[in-house]
């Protein structure tokens, strides 16, 4: 099906924001942050050099080097304040698009690759970044997250978790039914709902018949919708909803409003979904282009200034494009490591045999 190109260009009501897609500073009586030009640039940066961490890794499946890539295009703002927003202690669970997450969470990009290349199984330990692992399965990361939080505050620590998905997501029940547990136990988690506006090819307007945002209250916990193109709302808004969670106020449902300017998926074919006219509205609202605008309007950045982060940029992508075709390939037994705790008779059983199967070719084990 196809929608009115018009849907989502127009900014919806109650929606923070700080930062209009011009470039121009707003206030809002509620949220407000005050950044210095250098904090800024450095969003600029962030922004900038996690999108080409993206385009690299769209080409790279495009060439047959990975077996799948799930874009961030356009959400950029979303993932960069949010995690901005985040002390070191807090936990972050993400889906399996959350890019930009991980690389404020120090994350190196060649993990991410290396997972949809299928050489790794993610490769980061989440306890040294305080990021876990991608999770494939839609909505049930919500869980693992109100659990983990419900640890941090029987331990007393000083620490908030948050939890990402999709507008899609919300419609299952793993989603509702953590929120059902976060509200109970006051638990101190952040959802954080990119709402991109298409869940694969089914519209917003298929999943719910009001703004996400408000489905909190029924809940009984607090919901807001924040321009997700803008990253100085989302990281205002994000910085709040975790002190509140911290200071034992309990969750909050953060809806931040953006769109999936590229497909789904590599395997994804939106054309069949949707018009283009939608598409060329959403790009007047570029999350880069506007910091960009910001920066020149304040004369807070020089031309010098962007040219040498689109030449970092460029740096970056090309490291990562090497050192993902130097990964090397698993050998097949290895997929018997890091299963069990500890080794036990029917694991190294099957081991043994699939060992003697791979044997029986030319050039076996």
């Amino acid at each position: 099906m196809t929608v009115d190109a018009s849907r989502g260009a127009e900014a919806p009501p109650e929606l923070v924001q700080l930062l209009t897609p011009e470039g121009e500073r707003v206030e809002h009586p509620d949220y407000d942050i005050d950044l210095t030009p250098e904090e800024v640039r450095e969003l600029y940066r962030d922004l900038v050099l996690v999108r080409r961490i993206d385009m690299e890794a769209v080409a790279l499946q495009r060439q047959g080097e990975l077996g799948i890539w799930a874009s961030l295009l356009g959400q950029e703002a979303a993932q960069i304040g949010s995690a901005r927003a985040l002390a070191d202690d807090d936990m972050a669970f993400p889906t399996y698009r959350e890019h930009g997450v991980a690389w404020c969470r120090g994350v190196d990009p060649l993990y991410l690759l290396g997972l949809f290349r299928g050489v790794n199984n993610g490769g980061w330990d989440p306890a040294d970044h305080n990021f876990h692992l991608y999770t494939i399965v839609i909505g049930s990361q919500t869980l693992h997250a109100v659990g983990y939080a419900m640890g941090v505050q029987r331990d007393g620590a000083d620490a908030a978790t948050i939890v990402y998905f999709g507008d899609g997501a919300t419609s299952q029940g793993d989603v509702n039914e953590s929120f059902i547990w976060a509200s109970v136990f006051n638990a101190p988690v952040v959802f954080f709902c990119q709402n991109n506006q298409w869940a694969i090819s089914e519209p917003l307007e298929k999943q719910s018949r009001i703004p996400l945002y408000r489905r909190a209250s029924g809940f009984g916990f607090p919901g807001i919708r924040v321009d997700g193109n803008d990253v100085f709302a989302c990281l205002a808004v994000t910085r709040q909803a975790l002190r509140d969670a911290r200071e034992g106020n309990g969750p909050t449902l953060i809806e931040a409003f953006t769109y999936r300017m590229g497909a789904h998926t590599t395997s994804d074919d939106p054309t069949r979904y949707r018009v283009a006219g939608e598409l060329e509205a959403w790009k007047l609202k570029d999350p880069i282009e506007r910091v960009k605008a910001y920066l020149f309007k304040n004369q807070h950045a020089d031309q010098d200034f962007f040219d040498a982060v689109d030449a970092e940029a460029a740096t970056l992508g090309r490291d990562v494009r090497k050192r993902c075709l130097a990964l090397p390939d698993p050998h097949p037994l290895d997929i018997f490591e890091n299963v069990y705790a500890e080794p036990n008779a029917l694991l190294a059983e099957e081991r043994e045999q699939f060992a003697a199967y791979l044997a029986s070719f030319e050039g076996g084990e």
